[in-house]
């Protein structure tokens, strides 16, 4: 009779071991949507750059099995095998790799792909943070989803506080008008819900485009020499790095006039990972300079 309760005790203990590891992981997408894996991910697709910084970010990298052309941070990321670009899948690559779960960018994938994938029966989680507290909560949510759930709390804890730091060290600084520059011909902007704009406000800054309608929204350069910015901040890369010299023959702009045109990293300020706080630095530091002249 002891041997069988003993037998019985350790059975149980089996199940409860078996059963804390297959717990179901349920999370609510940038979509809305609920998605559930019955065990974390191990074979995951990630259809952006920015998706594949965040895995790596949350220690996730040894499950990434494939991604998209630009996936080029960490260093790692380069030797990915890809599966097309953000805008063009390759589905049937996708499909063949059977993985457990996709990552996919709701507003830079193909819509039609996406919704493709998942009545092919994959699971799809969407990632679009709006706000920079967003990019906490998809560190958390792929945490969870990749079984990394302690360390993505931490990368978050970080970023979070990285963030609370510059907001109170610029709380009480005078306001700086800001014009930043996404691309030249043509000329484009951000509105003030677009993540830079809430990076130049993090700052102390004021986007001098704030209010259009449209989150990158088109302009000409009189609507910029009206608004008289007084810094003018620019995506650096090789593509972007006459852009700010282009403007120096606009001499009745403040920015032009005090020699307050800036760069920063392109990488460092657009996408939506915990090296945004790097480009949100820059800035910070940037448009101090402004204030200073």
């Amino acid at each position: 009779m002891f041997r069988r309760i003993k037998l019985f005790v350790f059975l149980e203990l089996i199940f409860l071991s078996f059963s804390a590891h297959t717990q179901p992981v349920t999370v609510i997408d940038d979509a809305g949507i609920q998605i559930q894996l019955y065990k974390p991910a191990q074979r995951i697709v990630s259809l952006s750059p920015h998706i594949t910084e965040l895995l790596y970010a949350v220690g996730a990298g040894k499950t990434i099995i494939a991604a998209v052309d630009y996936s080029n941070y960490p260093l790692a990321a380069k030797k990915l095998p890809r599966v097309g670009s953000g805008y063009q899948l390759d589905l049937e690559a996708i499909l063949g790799l059977k993985p457990d779960l996709v990552v996919g960018w709701q507003s830079g994938n193909s819509p039609a792909q996406l919704d493709k994938l998942k009545k092919l029966g994959l699971t799809v989680y969407l990632s679009e943070p709006k706000t920079l507290q967003g990019i906490a909560k998809n560190l958390q949510d792929l945490g969870e989803l990749s079984g990394n759930k302690k360390e993505a709390r931490q990368q978050a804890d970080i970023f979070l506080n990285g963030l609370l730091e510059l907001k109170q060290l610029n709380k009480k600084n005078k306001k700086i008008r800001v014009f930043y520059q996404v691309w030249e011909k043509p000329l484009f902007t951000v509105n003030d819900k677009h993540l830079i704009s809430q990076i130049i406000s993090l700052c102390g800054g004021e986007n001098i485009f704030n209010g259009l309608s449209a989150l990158s929204p088109q302009i000409d350069i009189e609507a910029v020499i009206a608004r008289n910015p007084q810094i003018i901040v620019a995506g650096a890369d090789k593509i972007r790095e006459n852009w700010l010299n282009n403007w120096k023959k606009w001499t009745s702009i403040d920015a032009v006039k005090n020699n307050q045109l800036y760069g920063i990293d392109a990488d460092l300020i657009v996408r939506h990972t915990p090296r945004i706080l790097q480009g949100a630095r820059t800035m910070c530091e940037s448009i101090d300079k402004a204030r200073k002249k």
